[in-house]
C-alpha cells in the first residue's frame, strides 16, 4: 500500500515539476503509438471494407486467418522483426534497428490484424443495411469500400482505438527491436519494465499511472469526437 501512495506521489510530483526525461518517454511513446495506429488504419480498414464487400474461393478461410492475427504474441513479432532488420537480415542495410521506426513496425504488424478483424465486422454488418442501394447505383466495388468506411467511420474509430489500446501498453515487441535506449527508443512500457527490474516500484508505478491517465485521455477525447459527429448529424 505504502508503494502505492508513493507511485502516485512520485506520479503527482514528475508531472507537477515537467520532468524532462519523464516528458520525452511521453511524448516517444506517443509518436511511436499514434504513428502505428494511422498506418496500420490506413491499411486494415480498406481490407477489412474489401473483405467485407468481396466474395472469392477462400474468403472464409481468410476471415479465420485473420482473427488468429489478433493473438499475434507480440514477442514473436518483435523476433521476426529483428531478424529482418538486423546486420545479417534483408533488411539490415537500412539500419533500422534499435529505432523508433523499428518499433512502429512491429507495432503495426501487431495491430493491424486487430483493427482489421474490427472494422470487417463493423462494415459487414453496414454491407447488409447498404447492399440492394448500391447495388441498384451500380456503384463499382471501390465506391462501395469507400461509402461505407466514411458511413461507418464511428464504428471504425472504435477499431482503431481498440489498436492505440494494444499498441500503448505492448512491451515485448518493442523492447526487443527498440532496445529500451535511454532517449531513444525508451517508451513508458519499457520504463516502467526497467524501473522494476531495478527495484524501484515507487517510479514504475509512477509511470504506470501515467500510461493508464494517457489511455484514458485518448478514450474520452475519441468519445467527445463521435459525440460531437452524432450531434452535427441530428
Amino acid at each position: 500500500m505504502n508503494d502505492i501512495l508513493e507511485g502516485m506521489f512520485s506520479a503527482f510530483h514528475l508531472i507537477i515539476s515537467l520532468d524532462k526525461d519523464l516528458l520525452e518517454i511521453i511524448l516517444l511513446s506517443l509518436k511511436v503509438t499514434l504513428s502505428a495506429v494511422l498506418i496500420a488504419s490506413l491499411i486494415a480498414m480498406p481490407f477489412g471494407a474489401w473483405l467485407a464487400v468481396s466474395r472469392f474461393r477462400f474468403r472464409r478461410m481468410t476471415i479465420a486467418i485473420l482473427n488468429a492475427l489478433m493473438g499475434l504474441p507480440p514477442v514473436v513479432v518483435g523476433l521476426i522483426v529483428y531478424i529482418l532488420l538486423s546486420r545479417s537480415g534483408p533488411l539490415g542495410v537500412l539500419n533500422l534497428l534499435f529505432t523508433p521506426t523499428a518499433m512502429i513496425i512491429a507495432q503495426v504488424i501487431i495491430i493491424t490484424p486487430l483493427i482489421a478483424s474490427i472494422s470487417h465486422q463493423a462494415i459487414r454488418d453496414l454491407w447488409a443495411e447498404y447492399h440492394d442501394l448500391l447495388i441498384s447505383l451500380n456503384a463499382s466495388k471501390t465506391q462501395r469500400i469507400f461509402t461505407l468506411i466514411k458511413d461507418g467511420k464511428r464504428s471504425l474509430l472504435t477499431a482503431s482505438l481498440a489498436g492505440f489500446g494494444r499498441a500503448i501498453g505492448e512491451v515485448g515487441a518493442i523492447m526487443i527491436v527498440g532496445g529500451n535506449v535511454d532517449q531513444l527508443t525508451r517508451t513508458l512500457t519499457t520504463a516502467i519494465a526497467l524501473e522494476t527490474g531495478k527495484g524501484d516500484f515507487a517510479f514504475a508505478l509512477a509511470l504506470g499511472f501515467i500510461l493508464i491517465a494517457l489511455a484514458i485521455l485518448v478514450n474520452l477525447a475519441i468519445h467527445s469526437i463521435s459525440k460531437t459527429e452524432r450531434a452535427s448529424t441530428w
